[in-house]
């Protein structure tokens, strides 16, 4: 994969990283790790897998390492899910 490639799987990972971090680092590591595992294609891992990770974020970092150690994220936490309509409390974005 050429560089322009590259930088944009780390600004995805770092978004992904972002968009978790409200959650807790810890929590966000792992979510971050479930979407990558589960959405990434194994180009694009393969690819995240071989590149700097003291490039990302320390979420994505994380995410990415705990990965390529062939560890599978757990489900995220019940915390990180949606809210359904009508309902609060959880982490919804809308």
């Amino acid at each position: 994969m050429n560089d322009h490639g590259l930088a944009k799987l780390r600004r995805m990972a770092d978004q992904i990283g972002t968009n978790f971090a409200a959650i807790g680092h810890d929590k966000a590591v792992f979510s971050t790790a479930d979407h990558i595992w589960k959405f990434w294609d194994p180009r694009m891992k393969a690819a995240i897998f071989a590149d700097d990770r003291s490039l990302l974020n320390p979420i994505a970092r994380e995410a990415i390492e705990i990965l390529a150690q062939g560890i599978r994220p757990t489900p995220p936490p019940a915390d990180s899910q949606f809210n359904k309509v009508n309902e609060v409390g959880h982490s919804d974005a809308g």
